[in-house]
């Protein structure tokens, strides 16, 4: 039988030059009668296992060992699972803690720790080995191994092979007894990898022949499982029963909430959304992490005079501050640090929210319901009888909802709410669109917040990129004394980052209304003349806040061109 290869070491290879691309075409006729790729790579010396060992370890980031000199009787029985061994070319060596250490001669093979993870129940870390001298020892270990076997989904299904009943009406309270399932074991899993990736959001997609778990992290998508296609009603079954959704109800999308306690001090909350698709349900879960709004101002990306422009509104006793941009593009933390600055005991804080995504201690949180009649609209006629200071409406969606918020603005409330709008000029125009006077508009809005979430360069590992000539850097928007000394960086990669990169960074358009923008709006002009204006003032709008963080050595000038308009 053939074995599964991974192409990713032959890239990685290929991409340091270390192979050629004619070796690799000859090796293409042969590989099918190896192990594995490291072996046939070795074997048919297109590199030696020297350097293999040493790229490998230095790329991955992973110890090299002597596997030839390994005491294999350290091995525990229950380790020695003949098929996964055999699929890989991955031998168990030794368990310490949660934590079990597999030799391997290719640690670019995800696909081999998934599965010694998902039937383990235990987190996996990579030791690299000659991989002609794996081949002996697990030979040695499992002398009775016959040539091709492998696990296929069926091996999985028989491991994880609960009762129906125990995974679909199971509640966890700690005591059942059931927690080393292996469905069990690997939602608890995938939940504490991605919380500790720092991922944003988990998605779990079902296919006709195949399942992806994929996490959002620093705002793009990475592929990080597979868990065989046959296991997808039974993972999905587990995330709505912790969920408390309905498991019996697969045809219509529902929404839930998770409560992961990750130490004695801290628990991280999930919002869970189902979705009925072609093939089963796929689960989208977004990790509302509280510290994220209590970072502060100062960690955000704000430049010194954006921050004190934010801080001087959150200062009024009453206007409208308004936080615009795409969905993801972290309105929620600049609208929760806002909240965060302001409360205090002596205020009363109201907030209207759709969903409530982080819970605050000393605001009123509301959670709309439409269905019950309690709309964005409604709520906010309510806190206006509650005797409030300050009000933060989750979005502003319609006339109705405009019409009240700057009605508050107006009589002595702050207000503070998101609009869906690509810069902060165009919030303006959105409103007059909307329905809502232009004179309203002037008396009500105060500051607005246009902005973006940029991946950050990780310090460790960025290079400096190639000098461009400074006519080019002029035409990419670079001020003339920005070029003078300035160095931009591109991402490389290493063991501590994502593609280069590490966390991300806000890009900000702030844009406090001034008496000439006023006098714009009121005489009917539209978002290009109060863009002019603002760049008359001085406002950077979001490319120009981009273009200085590239300068900065903050992100890069890709980076920045993929969040901003060029």
């Amino acid at each position: 039988m053939q074995h599964s290869f991974n192409g990713a070491l032959i890239r990685q290879l290929l991409a340091h030059q270390l192979i050629s691309d004619e070796a690799v075409e000859k090796l293409k006729t042969s590989i099918s009668a190896y192990q594995s790729t490291a072996e046939a790579l070795v074997k048919e010396g297109v590199i030696t296992p020297e350097n293999l060992m040493l790229f490998a370890s230095q790329r991955f980031g992973v110890p090299r060992i002597d596997i030839a000199y390994y005491d294999v009787s350290q091995i525990p029985d229950e380790l020695k699972n003949e098929k996964l061994v055999s699929k890989h070319q991955v031998l168990p060596l030794v368990k310490n803690g949660r934590t079990l250490y597999l030799a391997t001669a290719d640690p670019s093979d995800i696909a081999a720790q998934e599965d010694f993870e998902f039937n383990t129940g235990l987190q996996t870390e990579f030791v690299v080995c000659d991989p002609l001298a794996l081949n002996e020892v697990i030979h040695q270990v499992f002398s009775s191994l016959e040539e091709g076997l492998g696990v296929n989904e069926s091996d999985m299904l028989e491991l994880a092979d609960l009762e129906t009943e125990s995974v679909e009406t199971e509640q966890d309270d700690g005591n059942d007894g059931k927690d080393d399932a292996p469905i069990v074991v690997y939602i608890n899993k995938i939940l504490l990898d991605a919380i500790r990736k720092g991922a944003s959001d988990l998605h779990f997609e079902p296919y006709e022949k195949e399942y992806r778990i994929r996490f959002r992290i620093d705002g793009i998508l990475s592929e990080v499982a597979r868990p065989p296609s046959a296991l997808s009603s039974r993972l999905s079954a587990r995330i709505k029963v912790i969920s408390n959704l309905d498991i019996a109800e697969k045809r219509k999308p529902q929404d839930g909430r998770i409560k992961l306690k990750v130490s004695a001090k801290k628990s991280i909350d999930f919002r869970v959304s189902t979705l009925p698709t072609l093939w089963g349900e796929k689960v989208v879960m977004r990790i509302l992490d509280a510290s994220s709004a209590m970072l502060g101002i100062d960690v955000l990306g704000y430049e010194e005079e954006q921050k004190q422009l934010y801080l001087e509104a959150l200062a009024q006793p009453q206007g409208m501050i308004l936080v615009t941009g795409p969905t993801g593009s972290g309105k929620t933390v600049s609208l929760y640090t806002g909240l965060n600055i302001l409360n205090t005991p002596e205020r009363n804080i109201s907030t209207a929210e759709d969903p409530v995504e982080i819970n605050l201690t000393g605001v009123n949180q509301v959670q709309m319901n439409p269905k019950a009649g309690l709309d964005f609209a409604t709520a906010l006629r309510a806190f206006l009888r509650q005797d409030p200071d300050i009000v933060m409406v989750g979005e502003i969606r319609d006339l109705e909802t405009a019409e009240i918020s700057i009605k508050a603005a107006q009589t002595g409330h702050l207000v503070l709410s998101t609009l869906h709008t690509n810069s902060a000029p165009e919030t303006l125009t959105r409103l007059s669109n909307m329905g809502v006077p232009s004179y309203n508009i002037a008396s009500s809005v105060s500051l607005i917040i246009a902005q973006r979430l940029a991946r950050k360069l990780c310090n460790r590992c960025k290079e400096p990129e190639i000098e461009l000539p400074e006519s080019e850097l002029l035409k990419i928007g670079f001020e003339p004394e920005q070029i003078k000394d300035m160095t931009l960086f591109k991402p490389v990669g290493c063991n501590e980052c994502t593609q280069g990169y590490k966390g991300r960074v806000g890009i900000y358009e702030v844009m406090k209304l001034s008496e000439q923008m006023k006098t714009i709006i009121m005489s009917g002009g539209n978002s290009l003349d109060i863009a002019n204006q603002a760049k008359l003032e001085g406002i950077n709008n979001l490319r120009q806040s981009g273009l200085l963080k590239a300068a900065n050595g903050i992100t890069s000038l890709a980076e920045v061109n993929r969040v901003t308009q060029q």
